[in-house]
């Protein structure tokens, strides 16, 4: 058979569409497998090589799942608001809709060339009304249990964008979409109170098979500590500055506190303080900081002692200079710090930079040099001289500031609460009601969705201001409580909230009487396969897992954790070796190989390259290789002979079966893949392979390359598909090879080799052994060893 892939694909690519092969069963009485990957955002430049590599993965699973007898779901959909969509929509003079659609069917149309066995039946589209009505129930459940709260901070705001970005979106102080500066400002925000969930997103990491590295990043992001919170005295007031520190331990080596150029005291108490104008210069600076800038370690340390204010150290009743710095924030912890100097670096930089004391608390280093930051005996700590044990005398420290009534024990989080709303156009409208005499109003359920206004205007408002402010039928309602004049919120949510919880409706994505009923939620979820890159780790699976942890505490899903598995791919580079980028012109763009080696030839490639979870150059040499194993796995259906097949070709398919199988499940695809083009050389060594052994190789093979194994499955008279066959089994007898070669040493060294089979007699071998190397005897022989299927050694003297 020739591998004419331009007929072949395109024939089983139809027929697997018309006879809804892929199509999952609701309440089969299969095992079911719910296998997932992250939905993409269909841009203008369509599918890059990168998609066909992060789908493969579950691509294969799914396959294979299917063939061992699963109830499969392998969904796709598609996550459309969001910025990219809506400045090129602003630049071409196109409505973000239009665009959308278009995006999306190029998307499809791609999709589908590849022959990935998506079920098609249960697409589904961020920006649909009917998807994002339930988007807008579960922020409605939220804002009812007290977890979507408004609150005026600085914020980080792009000035290209002309939108809020959290911390996670401008992270090193650039916009993650246009890649701009971003810069401080003043704004009134709508969060969700994510920090409620942080025990619970850091317990649930115990009870998922994530890999290390992504269980650590999540861990990190969270960024629990433990210590307590200890309150400072202002001299002269009545005022109390509270600070949270995990080394209450050094209390006593306490010789400055830092607040916040922000801080509310400072206003408060404007009158006691003799450098007002210092200070509000000083402030002034800060505001053209970014949240990143201020709070980098590596920098000069900058700040303005407070002229006219004093903190007083609890532990021992000293005065000590308050100072104002731009590296401590408002919004992290409570916008006060204590410095230690002697066991911090900053600190210790900062102390010498404006000539403060220097307490040495733990014996260790020298403080003439730099801080000392490791253990030891504590020293200059009263109650606390001797001890050694940093657990012990933290212990010993929050006893004592419990007792004096200045402190407790406390725990604190590093993840801030999740700003949540954009100044654009396209997004999620939110659902709240600004009523003059109600308050903030949800728009009641029945009501939803609601919808985003058809506009030919959505260009963002000079301030950060939405665009749907300036629609008049839009912005003015009624109270939905008391009928009053009341006015919409007019901010849209980030494109976050879609993906949060995108896995639940492809569950019932046509329903509209629930986000998804919940016995198809009970037999589905929770998802047991999820693939995706390792920049979603965060912020996407950080956002779901809290979306989906808080229904499952209303009572509207099964599981706690939406994700069983979770499995990472590497990036495909350019051929340079670069990352892809239209600008250095290294980006192989997926349709191009379809069209010159077809689809199998690029899914079996891109698999091929390397290993799965990492960064793999993309080489054109290796694809050419791919399409010629290919052509040869062709070329077997007419070495096909009803002649016995040898022992050895039968010990190779089983080792086969049993390598392939497994290596799938452990995403080794690179090595399944070589394992089949190993065996196809087998095959073509021994010239022949029976009907039977055909069968089990494009069995194998079918995951990776379905469109020419569904063609070669068909040529062998086989009615049914390829793709929903039963899976090969091996057995492990067979796995062993009849003969192996063994090495034959004499006292120790190895002097030549011995084929040996596998129940062949010990005294059978030793004597073919001593023949083989009977020119190398010298001696008596005083010992045979023989250990079965590894060595002979003969010791002679």
């Amino acid at each position: 058979m020739r591998h004419n892939f331009k007929v072949i694909e395109k024939k089983w690519q139809k027929k697997w569409e018309d006879a809804k092969v892929f199509e999952a069963q609701d309440f089969s009485d299969k095992k079911k497998f719910y296998g997932l990957v992250e939905f993409p955002y269909p841009s203008g430049a369509g599918m890059h090589v990168g998609h066909i590599k992060a789908y493969s993965s579950v691509e294969v699973v799914s396959r294979k799942r299917r063939m061992e007898g699963y109830n499969v779901l392998f969904p796709i959909g598609f996550d459309a608001f969001g910025l990219p969509t809506e400045n090129y929509a602003i630049k071409t003079g196109t409505h973000p809709r239009q665009i959308t659609d278009q995006n999306i069917a190029r998307f499809t149309e791609q999709l589908k060339r590849v022959g990935f066995s998506f079920d098609w039946s249960r697409v589904i589209d961020t920006t649909d009304e009917k998807f994002y009505k339930w988007t807008q129930w579960i922020f409605l459940k939220m804002f009812e249990k007290g977890l979507v709260f408004r609150d005026t901070a600085l914020v980080n705001y792009c000035p290209s964008c002309k939108v809020v970005l959290s911390n996670e979106d401008s992270q090193g102080g650039k916009c993650d979409i246009c890649h701009s500066e971003v810069v401080q400002k003043s704004k009134t925000v709508w969060y969700l109170k994510i920090t409620e969930y942080a025990d619970k997103l850091l317990q649930g990491l115990k009870d998922v098979d994530y890999p290390a590295n992504v269980k650590q990043q999540q861990e990190n992001w969270i960024g629990k500590s433990t210590g307590a919170f200890v309150n400072f005295d202002v001299d002269g007031t009545d005022e109390k500055l509270q600070i949270y520190t995990t080394r209450p331990d050094t209390l006593f080596g306490v010789t400055f506190m830092v607040i916040a150029p922000e801080h509310p005291l400072i206003d408060k108490y404007a009158d006691k303080i003799t450098n007002m104008d210092a200070i509000k210069a000083y402030r002034t600076e800060c505001q053209k900081k970014t949240e990143f800038e201020r709070t980098q370690l590596v920098r000069d340390k900058t700040g303005v002692k407070i002229e006219g204010l004093m903190g007083i150290n609890p532990m021992n009743g000293k005065k000590i200079p308050i100072f104002i710095a731009d590296y401590v924030m408002m919004g992290y912890g409570t916008g006060a710090i204590m410095a230690v100097p002697a066991h911090d670096q900053r600190d210790y930089d900062f102390a010498k930079a404006f000539g403060i004391d220097i307490i040495q608390v733990i014996k260790g280093g020298d403080i003439s040099k730099e801080a000392y930051t490791g253990d030891g005996e504590m020293i200059n700590s009263e109650f606390l001289n001797g001890f050694t044990n940093k657990k012990d005398s933290i212990a010993r420290m929050v006893e004592e500031i419990k007792k004096m009534g200045v402190g407790e024990a406390g725990v604190q989080f590093k993840m801030k609460d999740w700003a949540f709303n954009r100044q654009r156009y396209w997004g999620e409208p939110i659902p709240l009601v600004h009523c003059p005499s109600c308050g903030v109003v949800a728009v009641p359920y029945e009501e939803l969705p609601l919808e985003l206004p058809d506009v030919k205007n959505f260009e963002p408002g000079e301030d950060g201001e939405s665009p749907l402010a300036k629609i008049d039928s839009y912005v003015n309602c009624k109270c939905p409580k008391c009928g009053g004049d009341a006015k919409r919120e007019t901010d849209t949510m980030p494109q976050w909230a879609g993906s949060s919880w995108y896995f639940l409706r492809y569950i019932d994505p046509n329903n509209d009487k629930a986000f998804a009923d919940r016995k198809k939620i009970d037999y589905w979820m929770p998802v047991d396969w999820y693939n995706g890159g390792m920049e979603h780790v965060t912020r996407h699976m950080i956002y779901s897992r809290f979306w989906h942890r808080f229904l499952y505490d209303l009572g509207e899903v099964n599981t706690p954790e939406p994700y069983a598995k979770r499995t990472i791919q590497g990036l495909i580079l350019g051929p340079d070796g670069d990352k892809m980028s239209k600008s250095k012109g290294n980006v192989i763009d997926p349709l191009d190989i379809v069209e010159d080696y077809g689809a199998d030839t690029l899914r079996t490639y891109v698999l091929f390259m390397g290993d799965y979870a990492a960064a793999a150059p993309w080489s054109d040499s290796s694809v050419k290789g791919c399409k010629r194993f290919l052509e040869r796995v062709a070329g077997m259906t007419d070495m096909v002979s009803d002649d016995p097949s040898t022992d050895a070709l039968e010990v190779s398919f089983h080792k086969a079966i049993k390598k392939v199988s497994s290596d799938i499940e452990e995403t080794k695809f690179n090595t399944a893949i070589a394992t089949l083009m190993a065996l196809t050389n087998t095959v073509y060594s021994a010239g022949k392979l029976s009907k039977e052994q055909l069968e089990i190789f494009i069995k194998l093979l079918c995951p990776f390359a379905p469109h020419l194994t569904e063609e070669i499955w068909e040529s062998l008279g086989h009615e049914d598909f390829l793709s929903v066959s039963a899976w090969p089994q091996y057995e492990e007898e067979k796995t062993v090879d009849a003969t192996i070669e063994i090495g034959v040493q004499v006292n120790g060294k190895v002097r030549g080799t011995v084929l040996v089979a596998k129940d062949e007699d010990k005294d059978a071998v030793l004597a073919r052994a001593k023949e083989i190397v009977a020119d190398k005897l010298t001696g008596n022989i005083v010992k045979e060893i023989y250990v079965p299927g590894k060595i002979v050694n003969i010791v002679c003297k």
